[in-house]
């Protein structure tokens, strides 16, 4: 069972935190709340959590300067900073000290979820194969049980669904993995049937589909949320996959 470590200033912060999820189907049987830097110190040696979320300001303390001293210690826990502010400063001190990821307040449940998920398989060795809903069960893109697949193919998909906004390559999966990313690549061709570049834009086309039929967004920014700096090149890729522009998937056009 995993052990997870929630640090925040205000209570129902912590409540809230302690709701998002459902921690125990993810193999969380125990988790601890502090509301001070101080009191998560003790407490993190004392219980060496797998997982701590912090919030970047906790009363006149840091968050990440907290981590950054357990890290010293080499306490081998996974760290999430999470805050109410944008500012590039705080991102920056939280990378240095080696965060998983950084999340805005309020925090979003899919973004949290995926970010776990990416730990469990990537730092945990476990896998979310049992969770027991069917979205979690079967790749959106594939079509297929996660469980017919390879932890290796696993652990590439789960990198594409928390990384596809950035610029992430079969080269640099391959480099993550110590492997040829020829070799790689020729490995998840044979398992999904799809290049990985092919899953990839996939991927994102299913996203922004999604968000082109649920919401107002402009299309520029859905774009760019999937990953395309390039208007003109999602624009292609999206009548490509589609065989229709944006516009007339969401019916103005």
């Amino acid at each position: 069972m995993y052990k997870l470590m929630i640090v925040d200033d205000e209570p129902q912060i912590l409540e809230g935190m302690k709701r998002i999820l459902d921690w125990k189907q993810y193999g969380f049987g125990r988790i601890e709340t502090c509301e001070s830097t101080e009191e998560a110190m003790s407490k993190v040696i004392d219980l060496m959590p797998d997982v701590a979320i912090f919030d970047v300001c906790i009363g006149k303390q840091f968050g990440y300067d907290a981590i950054r001293r357990l890290n010293e210690i080499q306490i081998p826990t996974n760290y999430i900073i999470m805050s109410g502010y944008s500012e590039f400063k705080y991102a920056q001190e939280a990378i240095r000290c080696g965060v998983k990821d950084y999340l805005l307040k309020p925090v979003d449940r899919i973004k949290l979820q995926q970010v776990i998920e990416k730990i469990i398989v990537e730092e945990l060795g476990g896998t979310v194969d049992n969770m027991s809903s069917d979205h979690l069960n079967k790749d959106p893109v594939l079509g297929v049980s996660y469980d017919s697949l390879s932890k290796l193919v696993n652990r590439i998909l789960l990198m594409i669904k928390t990384e596809y906004t950035q610029n992430i390559t079969l080269k640099s999966v391959a480099e993550r993995f110590q492997m040829n990313s020829t070799y790689l690549g020729q490995l998840f061709l044979k398992e999904t049937t799809m290049k990985f570049s092919e899953y990839l834009m996939a991927y994102r086309m299913l996203l922004a589909q999604e968000r082109i039929q649920s919401t107002d967004e402009k299309i520029s920014s859905i774009a760019f949320s999937v990953g395309y700096n390039n208007l003109n090149y999602f624009y292609t890729h999206f009548h490509g996959f589609f065989g229709k522009s944006p516009s007339d998937l969401r019916g103005k056009g």
